[in-house]
């Protein structure tokens, strides 16, 4: 039995490809069948060159026979065995480079790109919308997978956000174990998954606690951060040149092996680079080393970064001398490891960040405490433009969100959604009032949005209020996920999301306007009321000038011209309720009458139209 056997029939014969060797395989005047052998790209480029405008399947076959097999008639009209020699010739020369260059798309391995200040995450040449669930931290072993999986199809998600432990990977330096890497992608796979792998190597939310135990117990070589009163603490020092060398050779392994089992299956998306970096319990190391250092000059570097004069760390820096320091030497530690990982296999590396929060204080008060508020050194709202610059291997910096206040959320959603940076949001919280925040994300042009701690643990720091809006929002999205990833892209994707005592928007799309109200019931003249917890959404996206893909939740949408009521000059021409399968739109039904007279309702259920409007 041949494995991996693919067949493309046209007309009496069958292309045959067998572990690269492609074969034609056509029957004979006396029953017999002949194989002519060939590389799998000539035979299909003769195909598509020669049968190129054959009329009917006859025809394509007996071309077909007659070009490619050693011993058919090779007399076809004009075309004799002078000119198929010629030809063939031709294609023998090329052939290596036309094979390099398909096999080179074919291979491409996710990237991000950018366009006119747009994002997208390309996987297999087309976007990629991430629909991610963050496993709990102790969740990628082998014994929880099948809950994982459970899970996931439950949120709806198409990309599990899964840890890689140092500990585990590297029990013994210079040994390594990658059966949890392997489960973790092979199930993703078998279950129809993408996977974003989330290295925890040197720092885990700010410690050191899924360092190897050969790591942790030879301080002598892989130094701990030292407080101002000179205590050790459970951080590694990022001014460590043997700590920076040990997680970059671990990280340089994991790379290495996942080119090895997914450079063709394109599986993993993307790798998140430690995890929360940065130093809780000190703002900077203070071991002898550092404060020699601190007590000089500002690198150069540095100061072409932050356009300021030379100078020592307190002259240039002021009062944020010790977090600047600890910033700039993480930010390089990182982007070495992220560079020396691109090197074995060049996927999208971004880091997360635990943000900088405010303060429960009257504004006065709130000032940033960063050892204690957050890891110092981390990519916070202040740094991120500092990361860009001293970490350019790294493709994006992604903030972790567990704030629901909709002013703070905004503000965090622009601090990171810069034109040098792509917006992620690798994580957030699960409970249903973050939800409405993903179509704040998709608004934004955000390549993903991730909900963490999904799976069905027995333990759960977040609590356990139930929780099912992501899941809505993820199911009304994920048949139709890769052409909303193409409409973020090209910029015809708008949303709108729900504010406290802000029951309506108004939404432009150039030719047209669109009324968002939120709440229900609307009765006629009176204001929309609103929801409770304001979580109503809805989005737009715009297919032609007077086309548009809608679908929202808690929310009408009455399309109509500018300056004008709806209907009004304006009318809606079709309302079709469908879906998205494999990419091919398939209607459902009309929606009209009550369904459209006051806009289109969309309520809980996950329902998504496409409309055409008219104007007369």
């Amino acid at each position: 039995m041949v494995a991996n056997e693919e067949r493309e029939r046209c007309g009496k014969f069958a292309f045959i490809n067998v572990r690269g060797l492609a074969r034609l395989r056509v029957p004979s005047k006396t029953g017999q069948k002949r194989i002519c052998h060939a590389s799998d790209i000539a035979i299909r480029t003769w195909h598509r060159w020669f049968c190129f405008g054959a009329k009917n399947r006859t025809t394509c076959a007996n071309r077909c026979t007659r070009l490619h097999c050693c011993g058919g008639n090779n007399t076809m009209g004009s075309f004799n065995l002078r000119q198929f020699r010629i030809v063939f010739a031709f294609l023998a020369a090329s052939l290596p480079a036309f094979t390099g260059v398909l096999r080179a798309f074919a291979e491409d391995p996710p990237k991000i790109v950018e366009k006119d200040g747009r994002y997208a995450l390309m996987v297999d040449g087309r976007p990629y919308l991430i629909l991610g669930g963050q496993i709990h931290n102790s969740s990628a072993w082998p014994s929880e997978l099948p809950q994982v999986w459970e899970s996931m199809a439950a949120l709806h998600a198409n990309t599990v956000e899964a840890p890689v432990y140092w500990e585990q990977l590297e029990p013994q330096q210079g040994h390594f174990d990658f059966s949890n890497v392997d489960q973790v992608v092979e199930g993703a796979r078998a279950h129809g998954l993408h996977a974003v792998l989330l290295w925890f190597g040197t720092w885990k939310n700010g410690n050191m606690h899924y360092a190897p135990t050969w790591v942790k117990t030879d301080p002598a070589r892989f130094p701990h951060t030292i407080r101002p009163d000179g205590e050790p603490i459970d951080v590694l020092s990022p001014m460590s040149r043997n700590t920076l060398e040990a997680d970059m050779l671990a990280f340089v392994a994991l790379m290495r092996h996942l080119k090895q089992i997914d450079d063709e299956k394109h599986t993993v998306l993307m790798i998140q680079v430690e995890n929360e970096s940065g130093n809780i319990g000190s703002v900077r190391d203070n071991s002898a080393e550092s404060n020699r250092e601190f007590a000089g000059q500002v690198p150069v570097d540095l100061l072409t970064a932050v356009h300021k004069q030379p100078g020592r760390w307190t002259e240039v820096f002021g009062a944020e001398a010790d977090e600047v320091f600890q910033a700039y030497h993480q930010a390089k530690y990182v982007n070495e490891i992220v560079a020396a990982g691109k090197r074995e296999f060049a996927i999208p590396c971004y880091i997360n960040v635990w943000i900088d929060y405010p303060a429960a204080e009257l504004p006065q008060r709130q000032l940033d405490t960063p050892g204690i508020g957050y890891p110092s050194g981390g990519a916070v709202q202040k740094l991120v433009e500092l990361w860009r610059e001293l970490a350019p291997s790294i493709d994006m910096i992604g903030p972790d969100i567990y704030a629901s206040d909709s002013g703070f959320y905004r503000t965090i959603i622009k601090a990171y959604h810069r034109p040098d940076n792509p917006l992620w949001i690798p994580e957030t919280g699960r409970d249903d009032t973050f939800a409405k925040f993903f179509f704040s994300a998709l608004g934004d042009g955000a390549i993903g949005f991730s909900p963490f701690g999904v799976d069905q643990t027995g333990w759960n720091i977040l609590g356990d209020q139930p929780w099912k809006a992501h899941a809505r929002n993820f199911s009304m999205i994920e048949p139709m996920s890769r052409e909303i990833a193409q409409l973020e892209f090209e910029g015809k994707l708008k949303t709108a999301v729900e504010e406290p005592g802000q029951a309506t928007d108004e939404v432009d799309l150039g030719g047209w306007q669109a009324t968002v109200a939120y709440g229900f019931p609307q009765p006629d003249g009176r204001r929309a009321p609103g929801t409770k917890d304001a979580h109503g959404a809805a989005l737009i996206a715009q297919l032609g000038p007077d086309e548009f893909l809608v679908t929202g939740v808690d929310a009408s949408i009455s399309f109509h011209l500018p300056g004008k009521l709806p209907w009004i000059h304006s009318q809606i021409l079709t309302a079709e309720q469908g879906t998205y399968e494999n990419g091919v739109w398939k209607p459902l039904r009309l929606w009209n009458g009550d369904e459209t007279d006051r806009g289109l309702c969309f309520y809980e259920k996950p329902e998504v139209v496409r409309v055409k409007m008219g104007r007369f």
